[in-house]
Protein backbone atom coordinates (compact mmCIF):
# COMPACT_ATOMS: atom_id res chain seq x y z
CA UNK A 1 0.00 0.00 0.00
CA UNK A 2 1.23 3.20 -1.22
CA UNK A 3 0.32 5.22 2.00
CA UNK A 4 2.07 2.91 4.65
CA UNK A 5 5.29 2.75 2.19
CA UNK A 6 5.15 6.72 2.13
CA UNK A 7 4.96 6.88 5.62
CA UNK A 8 8.00 4.04 6.06
CA UNK A 9 9.89 5.78 3.48
CA UNK A 10 9.19 9.49 3.16
CA UNK A 11 11.60 12.12 5.19
CA UNK A 12 10.47 14.37 7.03
CA UNK A 13 6.77 15.40 7.82
CA UNK A 14 4.74 12.80 6.41
CA UNK A 15 1.81 15.53 4.91
CA UNK A 16 0.46 13.81 1.91
CA UNK A 17 2.15 15.94 -0.27
CA UNK A 18 5.50 14.65 0.83
CA UNK A 19 4.25 10.99 0.97
CA UNK A 20 2.99 11.30 -2.73
CA UNK A 21 6.68 13.17 -3.84
CA UNK A 22 7.94 9.75 -3.14
CA UNK A 23 6.66 7.82 -5.27
CA UNK A 24 6.39 9.74 -8.47
CA UNK A 25 4.26 9.49 -11.11
CA UNK A 26 3.13 6.27 -9.50
CA UNK A 27 0.33 8.07 -7.60
CA UNK A 28 -0.47 11.34 -7.06
CA UNK A 29 -1.08 13.71 -4.08
CA UNK A 30 -5.23 13.83 -5.55
CA UNK A 31 -5.42 10.05 -5.35
CA UNK A 32 -3.85 9.66 -1.54
CA UNK A 33 -6.33 13.00 -0.48
CA UNK A 34 -8.98 11.32 -1.64
CA UNK A 35 -7.53 7.37 -0.30
CA UNK A 36 -7.80 9.62 2.84
CA UNK A 37 -9.86 11.92 3.04
CA UNK A 38 -12.46 11.15 0.34
CA UNK A 39 -13.11 7.79 0.70
CA UNK A 40 -15.46 5.76 2.82
CA UNK A 41 -13.32 2.84 3.98
CA UNK A 42 -13.88 1.76 7.43
CA UNK A 43 -10.83 1.74 9.73
CA UNK A 44 -12.17 -0.74 12.45
CA UNK A 45 -12.04 -3.71 10.58
CA UNK A 46 -8.03 -2.66 9.63
CA UNK A 47 -7.02 -2.07 13.35
CA UNK A 48 -9.37 -5.66 14.55
CA UNK A 49 -6.89 -7.39 12.00
CA UNK A 50 -3.73 -5.70 13.13
CA UNK A 51 -4.41 -6.78 17.02
CA UNK A 52 -5.32 -9.91 15.83
CA UNK A 53 -2.24 -10.59 14.14
CA UNK A 54 -0.13 -9.08 17.05
CA UNK A 55 -1.51 -11.79 19.80
CA UNK A 56 -0.22 -14.21 17.13
CA UNK A 57 3.20 -13.22 16.71
CA UNK A 58 4.01 -11.16 19.69
CA UNK A 59 2.19 -11.81 22.18
CA UNK A 60 1.18 -8.90 24.55
CA UNK A 61 1.07 -8.52 28.54
CA UNK A 62 -1.27 -6.05 28.58
CA UNK A 63 -3.74 -3.31 26.76
CA UNK A 64 -1.43 -0.31 27.72
CA UNK A 65 -3.65 3.37 27.54
CA UNK A 66 -1.96 6.40 26.55
CA UNK A 67 -3.20 9.95 25.52
CA UNK A 68 -1.24 11.55 22.54
CA UNK A 69 -1.26 14.99 22.27
CA UNK A 70 -0.75 16.80 19.23
CA UNK A 71 -0.09 20.15 18.60
CA UNK A 72 -1.57 22.38 15.59
CA UNK A 73 -1.07 25.85 14.68
CA UNK A 74 -4.65 26.31 13.24
CA UNK A 75 -8.32 25.93 14.54
CA UNK A 76 -9.65 23.96 11.68
CA UNK A 77 -8.44 20.68 11.98
CA UNK A 78 -11.58 18.11 13.54
CA UNK A 79 -11.47 18.47 17.44
CA UNK A 80 -8.38 20.88 17.90
CA UNK A 81 -8.87 23.52 20.93
CA UNK A 82 -6.76 25.35 23.49
CA UNK A 83 -6.20 22.64 26.14
CA UNK A 84 -3.79 22.26 29.58
CA UNK A 85 -1.72 19.71 29.12
CA UNK A 86 -0.95 18.97 32.57
CA UNK A 87 2.79 16.30 31.07
CA UNK A 88 4.10 19.45 29.83
CA UNK A 89 2.44 21.95 32.17
CA UNK A 90 1.31 25.11 29.72
CA UNK A 91 -1.35 25.35 27.50
CA UNK A 92 -1.28 24.08 23.84
CA UNK A 93 -3.49 24.71 20.85
CA UNK A 94 -3.97 21.06 19.76
CA UNK A 95 -5.89 18.02 19.33
CA UNK A 96 -6.05 14.93 21.69
CA UNK A 97 -6.74 11.07 21.67
CA UNK A 98 -6.63 8.23 23.56
CA UNK A 99 -4.67 5.02 22.01
CA UNK A 100 -4.86 1.44 23.06
CA UNK A 101 -1.85 -0.11 22.65
CA UNK A 102 -0.93 -3.75 22.68
CA UNK A 103 1.77 -3.94 25.14
CA UNK A 104 4.87 -6.40 25.87
CA UNK A 105 8.22 -5.72 27.49
CA UNK A 106 9.61 -6.81 23.56
CA UNK A 107 7.30 -4.81 21.70
CA UNK A 108 4.35 -2.52 21.99
CA UNK A 109 1.70 -1.14 19.17
CA UNK A 110 -1.00 1.06 18.77
CA UNK A 111 -4.05 -0.95 18.11
CA UNK A 112 -7.20 1.52 18.65
CA UNK A 113 -7.67 5.02 19.17
CA UNK A 114 -10.13 7.59 19.55
CA UNK A 115 -10.56 11.49 19.35
CA UNK A 116 -11.76 13.38 22.14
CA UNK A 117 -13.76 16.18 20.52
CA UNK A 118 -14.90 19.29 23.02
CA UNK A 119 -18.39 20.24 22.92
CA UNK A 120 -17.32 23.51 20.74
CA UNK A 121 -17.28 21.29 18.19
CA UNK A 122 -20.20 18.88 18.78
CA UNK A 123 -22.54 21.76 19.30
CA UNK A 124 -21.73 23.87 16.09
CA UNK A 125 -23.44 22.34 13.56
CA UNK A 126 -21.31 24.20 10.62
CA UNK A 127 -18.21 22.89 12.33
CA UNK A 128 -19.80 18.89 12.43
CA UNK A 129 -20.36 19.40 8.83
CA UNK A 130 -16.72 21.24 7.83
CA UNK A 131 -14.92 18.08 9.08
CA UNK A 132 -17.79 15.44 8.66
CA UNK A 133 -18.23 14.52 12.41
CA UNK A 134 -21.01 11.31 12.07
CA UNK A 135 -24.09 11.99 13.60
CA UNK A 136 -23.58 9.20 16.21
CA UNK A 137 -20.43 10.69 18.00
CA UNK A 138 -21.19 12.93 20.76
CA UNK A 139 -20.05 14.67 24.15
CA UNK A 140 -18.54 12.76 26.58
CA UNK A 141 -15.47 13.42 28.83
CA UNK A 142 -11.89 12.57 28.90
CA UNK A 143 -12.48 9.12 31.34
CA UNK A 144 -15.24 8.20 29.09
CA UNK A 145 -13.35 8.63 26.07
CA UNK A 146 -10.51 6.31 27.41
CA UNK A 147 -13.06 3.92 28.64
CA UNK A 148 -14.90 3.51 25.31
CA UNK A 149 -11.22 3.81 23.00
CA UNK A 150 -10.39 0.56 25.89
CA UNK A 151 -14.56 -0.77 25.41
CA UNK A 152 -14.34 -1.02 22.07
CA UNK A 153 -11.59 -3.36 21.76
CA UNK A 154 -13.46 -6.14 23.99
CA UNK A 155 -16.57 -5.80 21.99
CA UNK A 156 -15.88 -8.27 19.23
CA UNK A 157 -12.52 -8.00 18.16
CA UNK A 158 -11.95 -11.74 19.47
CA UNK A 159 -8.69 -10.00 22.00
CA UNK A 160 -7.50 -11.89 25.26
CA UNK A 161 -8.62 -10.51 27.94
CA UNK A 162 -5.54 -9.66 29.45
CA UNK A 163 -4.81 -6.37 31.93
CA UNK A 164 -5.34 -3.01 30.92
CA UNK A 165 -2.59 -0.94 32.08
CA UNK A 166 -3.54 3.24 32.54
CA UNK A 167 -0.72 5.53 34.26
CA UNK A 168 -2.02 9.12 33.54
CA UNK A 169 -2.71 12.32 35.30
CA UNK A 170 -5.42 13.44 32.38
CA UNK A 171 -8.16 11.97 33.89
CA UNK A 172 -10.09 10.85 36.88
CA UNK A 173 -8.54 7.74 37.29
CA UNK A 174 -11.13 6.69 40.19
CA UNK A 175 -13.54 7.21 37.73
CA UNK A 176 -12.31 4.90 34.94
CA UNK A 177 -11.39 2.27 37.17
CA UNK A 178 -15.05 1.77 38.23
CA UNK A 179 -16.09 2.32 34.69
CA UNK A 180 -13.90 -0.68 33.47
CA UNK A 181 -14.02 -2.65 36.48
CA UNK A 182 -17.86 -2.55 36.20
CA UNK A 183 -17.15 -3.94 32.48
CA UNK A 184 -15.48 -6.97 34.37
CA UNK A 185 -11.73 -5.76 33.17
CA UNK A 186 -8.30 -6.35 35.16
CA UNK A 187 -7.00 -3.23 35.79
CA UNK A 188 -3.95 -1.76 37.15
CA UNK A 189 -4.26 1.79 37.30
CA UNK A 190 -2.17 4.82 38.63
CA UNK A 191 -3.19 6.92 41.18
CA UNK A 192 -2.70 9.87 43.10
CA UNK A 193 -0.67 9.80 46.78
CA UNK A 194 -3.94 11.57 48.05
CA UNK A 195 -6.11 9.51 47.21
CA UNK A 196 -8.37 8.44 50.70
CA UNK A 197 -8.59 4.47 51.22
CA UNK A 198 -10.14 2.07 53.88
CA UNK A 199 -7.48 -0.72 54.95
CA UNK A 200 -9.08 -4.06 54.40
CA UNK A 201 -5.93 -6.05 54.46
CA UNK A 202 -5.06 -8.07 58.15
CA UNK A 203 -1.53 -7.00 58.05
CA UNK A 204 -2.84 -3.52 59.63
CA UNK A 205 -5.57 -4.20 61.55
CA UNK A 206 -5.06 -1.08 63.90
CA UNK A 207 -6.71 0.87 60.98
CA UNK A 208 -10.23 -0.55 61.55
CA UNK A 209 -11.02 0.89 58.30
CA UNK A 210 -10.34 4.30 58.36
CA UNK A 211 -9.88 6.27 55.80
CA UNK A 212 -6.21 6.92 54.65
CA UNK A 213 -4.10 8.15 51.68
CA UNK A 214 -2.57 6.05 49.56
CA UNK A 215 0.63 7.73 51.01
CA UNK A 216 -0.43 7.38 54.39
CA UNK A 217 -1.02 4.00 53.73
CA UNK A 218 2.47 3.19 51.89
CA UNK A 219 4.17 4.92 54.72
CA UNK A 220 3.04 2.00 57.24
CA UNK A 221 3.88 -0.55 55.05
CA UNK A 222 7.61 0.34 54.52
CA UNK A 223 9.20 -2.58 56.19
CA UNK A 224 7.24 -5.20 53.60
CA UNK A 225 8.59 -3.91 51.12
CA UNK A 226 9.94 -6.73 49.01
CA UNK A 227 13.12 -6.53 45.43
CA UNK A 228 11.57 -7.10 42.21
CA UNK A 229 13.97 -7.36 39.19
CA UNK A 230 13.07 -6.19 36.13
CA UNK A 231 15.24 -7.32 32.82
CA UNK A 232 15.07 -5.01 29.87
CA UNK A 233 17.90 -5.55 27.43
CA UNK A 234 17.46 -2.76 25.27
CA UNK A 235 18.27 -0.13 27.69
CA UNK A 236 21.32 1.12 30.10
CA UNK A 237 21.22 -0.80 32.88
CA UNK A 238 19.71 -3.80 31.16
CA UNK A 239 18.43 -4.56 35.03
CA UNK A 240 16.89 -2.65 37.74
CA UNK A 241 15.90 -3.55 41.01
CA UNK A 242 12.18 -1.77 42.56
CA UNK A 243 10.51 -2.31 45.47
CA UNK A 244 7.34 -3.46 45.66
CA UNK A 245 4.12 -3.77 49.02
CA UNK A 246 0.65 -4.50 48.24
CA UNK A 247 -2.24 -3.89 50.58
CA UNK A 248 -5.87 -4.73 50.16
CA UNK A 249 -7.82 -1.59 50.15
CA UNK A 250 -11.50 -0.60 49.47
CA UNK A 251 -12.34 3.01 47.94
CA UNK A 252 -14.84 5.09 50.48
CA UNK A 253 -18.27 4.45 49.73
CA UNK A 254 -19.28 7.89 48.75
CA UNK A 255 -16.97 8.37 46.14
CA UNK A 256 -16.95 4.20 44.57
CA UNK A 257 -18.04 3.98 40.83
CA UNK A 258 -20.64 1.14 40.87
CA UNK A 259 -18.54 -1.88 40.19
CA UNK A 260 -15.07 -1.01 42.37
CA UNK A 261 -15.25 -0.68 46.20
CA UNK A 262 -13.95 -3.50 47.59
CA UNK A 263 -11.77 -6.50 47.18
CA UNK A 264 -9.18 -4.30 45.65
CA UNK A 265 -5.36 -4.05 46.18
CA UNK A 266 -3.04 -0.85 46.57
CA UNK A 267 0.68 -1.49 45.37
CA UNK A 268 3.28 0.74 46.44
CA UNK A 269 6.66 0.65 44.02
CA UNK A 270 9.36 2.19 45.17
CA UNK A 271 13.39 2.57 43.97
CA UNK A 272 16.30 2.56 45.61
CA UNK A 273 17.93 5.84 47.10
CA UNK A 274 14.51 7.42 46.12
CA UNK A 275 11.43 8.88 48.50
CA UNK A 276 8.95 5.85 48.97
CA UNK A 277 6.89 5.01 47.45
CA UNK A 278 7.37 6.80 43.73
CA UNK A 279 4.28 5.53 42.42
CA UNK A 280 0.71 3.88 44.06
CA UNK A 281 -1.54 1.84 41.62
CA UNK A 282 -5.18 0.45 41.95
CA UNK A 283 -5.77 -2.81 41.17
CA UNK A 284 -8.53 -6.00 40.89
CA UNK A 285 -6.30 -8.21 40.19
CA UNK A 286 -5.75 -9.36 44.16
CA UNK A 287 -4.56 -13.05 43.09
CA UNK A 288 -1.78 -11.83 41.22
CA UNK A 289 1.62 -11.35 42.42
CA UNK A 290 3.59 -7.80 43.70
CA UNK A 291 5.99 -8.85 41.43
CA UNK A 292 3.94 -9.34 38.46
CA UNK A 293 2.26 -6.54 39.17
CA UNK A 294 5.20 -3.99 39.06
CA UNK A 295 6.30 -5.39 35.82
CA UNK A 296 2.83 -4.66 34.06
CA UNK A 297 3.45 -1.03 36.11
CA UNK A 298 6.83 -0.82 33.33
CA UNK A 299 4.81 -1.10 30.65
CA UNK A 300 3.97 2.11 30.17
CA UNK A 301 7.73 3.42 29.88
CA UNK A 302 7.95 1.26 26.84
CA UNK A 303 5.10 2.66 25.66
CA UNK A 304 6.40 5.72 26.00
CA UNK A 305 9.43 4.82 24.49
CA UNK A 306 8.39 3.30 21.74
CA UNK A 307 5.58 6.43 20.79
CA UNK A 308 9.01 8.28 20.57
CA UNK A 309 11.28 6.49 18.90
CA UNK A 310 8.77 4.65 16.40
CA UNK A 311 5.04 6.43 15.99
CA UNK A 312 6.46 10.07 15.51
CA UNK A 313 8.67 8.58 12.87
CA UNK A 314 6.17 7.09 11.05
CA UNK A 315 4.58 10.62 11.24
CA UNK A 316 1.30 9.01 13.38
CA UNK A 317 1.33 13.21 14.66
CA UNK A 318 1.26 14.45 10.72
CA UNK A 319 -1.94 14.41 9.67
CA UNK A 320 -2.66 17.64 7.55
CA UNK A 321 -5.85 17.06 6.91
CA UNK A 322 -9.23 18.28 8.68
CA UNK A 323 -11.88 15.59 8.65
CA UNK A 324 -12.64 13.25 11.12
CA UNK A 325 -12.68 10.12 8.98
CA UNK A 326 -9.25 11.50 7.48
CA UNK A 327 -7.66 11.43 10.81
CA UNK A 328 -9.24 8.50 11.86
CA UNK A 329 -7.47 6.63 8.84
CA UNK A 330 -3.93 8.31 9.07
CA UNK A 331 -3.74 6.86 12.48
CA UNK A 332 -4.90 3.87 11.28
CA UNK A 333 -2.00 3.36 8.83
CA UNK A 334 0.49 4.78 10.94
CA UNK A 335 0.04 2.27 13.57
CA UNK A 336 0.25 -0.55 10.69
CA UNK A 337 3.47 1.47 9.82
CA UNK A 338 4.61 1.38 13.57
CA UNK A 339 3.92 -2.30 13.56
CA UNK A 340 6.01 -3.00 10.83
CA UNK A 341 8.84 -1.29 12.32
CA UNK A 342 8.07 -2.70 16.01
CA UNK A 343 8.24 -6.31 14.34
CA UNK A 344 11.29 -5.73 12.42
CA UNK A 345 13.35 -4.17 15.23
CA UNK A 346 12.26 -7.56 16.95
CA UNK A 347 13.21 -10.01 14.26
CA UNK A 348 16.12 -7.95 13.99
Amino acid sequence: MHYVRGLLKAQGRKSIRNLAALFGDEVSEQNLHHFISGSTWDWVPIRRALAQHLTGVTPPQAWVVRPMIIPKSGQHSVGVDKRFVPALGQVLNAQRAIGVWAASEEASVPINWRLHLPNAWLKDDLRRSRVSIPEGVHAEDLSECVVRARAEIATDWELPGLPTVFDTCEADPVTIFGRLAARGAPLLVRIGCDQRLAVTDTVLPASGGKLLSAFQIMSQVKDMRRPVIWRRPDAEPAQRTYLAAAVDVALPSESAPTGAGDGLRLLGVGEENRPWPTSVWLTNMTTVSPASLVRLSRLPDMVDRDFEEISDRVGIRDFTGRSFGGWHRHVTLASAAHAVVALADRAG
